[in-house]
């Protein structure tokens, strides 16, 4: 048996390519950094070197002199239904065209996991940092403020935002798709959400709150009677909740003819669950949920729904956080890029 530990492993360095190429570490640097520069042979030298050794720039190291790491971080509230992936998509993509990466890390809707993430990301000297949370405790925010860089709030239009803010309004979108269920014939609307209640700044679903806020004051204005609402906790998958959710409202409610679901994944669980009842949709009940997913298409679930412009999203505020980063001027610090409501087969 051989107890001998393998010796450590360390990071290919610049001056282990110039000795495979057999060239000096100055020369390496510039066929990174100005090609054209060096001559053809030589650069093909170095770039063979580079790849027979794995060889992989060292930007921390580079950063240290030009202050910036090309790296932006992206702190979203869940990876869970794919529901911020195409504001990823559209912020990576315009970071990209400009050379910079994405740093992602996930909440799961917790203001103290929030504030740990924000103080490691800020750990590794980001040039930016992209929020879905409108909401953050003090210790965050004041991280958040003094770092220097920009700041970029996504999903929601915060009133007071730690620098700037794109999205849409929540509250108006739960507004509107009831009333859109109403305007149906729908008379006796429920209300099927993913979270829990808040536990303090920035846990839960902020969200899912604000549209279920909007939910009920659309039920007031257009005197519907109190909200039948279902609140499913975090446990299982947003499918699963939106099951659970429906089962609940009409145990509770059984007369109720509408669902509002706080996502498409919720509400594709809530379909699911009708037509395991034998429940005609949208006959005996109507269903809406929120997002547009792909799944949620003609071609798909057909699902009556809220669209976000979710890539647009993303794309303005790498916009937004590259025009900051140069010194550019911002004209407006809050965009509301707006909402539609996508009537389909379930509504």
């Amino acid at each position: 048996m051989n107890d001998t530990a393998p010796p450590p492993r360390r990071w290919v360095a610049m001056q282990d390519v110039a000795a495979a190429a057999g060239v000096s570490a100055i020369t390496v640097s510039r066929v990174l950094r100005t090609p054209a520069k060096v001559r053809v042979e030589t650069r093909q030298r170095v770039e063979a070197a580079i790849q027979a050794l794995g060889y992989v720039p060292d930007r921390v190291a580079g950063s240290l002199s030009s202050r910036e790491s090309r790296l932006v971080a992206v702190l979203i509230s869940t990876l869970a239904g794919s529901i911020f992936a195409t504001t990823v998509d559209g912020l990576a993509q315009t970071l990209r065209a400009a050379d910079h990466q994405l740093l992602l890390g996930t909440t799961e809707y917790s203001s103290a996991s929030e504030e740990a993430l924000v103080a490691t990301a800020l750990g590794r000297r980001p040039d930016g940092i992209v929020l879905t949370s409108g909401e953050h405790t003090a210790a965050a925010r004041a991280m958040l403020a003094s770092a220097g860089i920009p700041v970029v709030e996504v999903w929601e239009l915060p009133e007071d935002p730690v620098d700037m803010a794109v999205g849409f309004s929540n509250l108006e979108a739960g507004q509107a798709m009831t009333r859109h269920l109403h305007a149906g014939g729908r008379r006796r609307i429920g209300f099927v959400g993913s979270g829990r209640l808040p536990v303090g700044a920035g846990d839960g679903d902020r969200r899912g709150r604000l549209r279920l806020q909007g939910y009920g004051a659309a039920l007031a204005d257009l005197d519907l009677g109190p909200p039948r609402v279902v609140r499913e906790p975090f446990e299982g998958s947003m499918v699963e909740r939106g099951a659970r959710g429906l089962a609940t409202l009409l145990e509770r409610w059984p007369d109720t003819d509408a669902v509002f679901c706080s996502s498409d994944s919720v509400a594709l669980g809530a379909v699911s669950e009708a037509r395991r009842r034998g429940i005609e949709v949208p006959g005996r009940l109507a269903i809406a949920g929120f997002g547009d997913f792909e799944f949620a298409g003609a071609s798909g679930l057909g699902l009556t729904t809220v669209r976000v412009p979710g890539h647009a999203i993303g794309a303005e505020a790498g916009r937004l956080l590259l025009a900051r980063k140069r010194g550019e001027p911002v004209d407006t610090r809050i965009v509301d890029l707006g909402f539609e409501i996508v009537r389909r087969a379930t509504a």
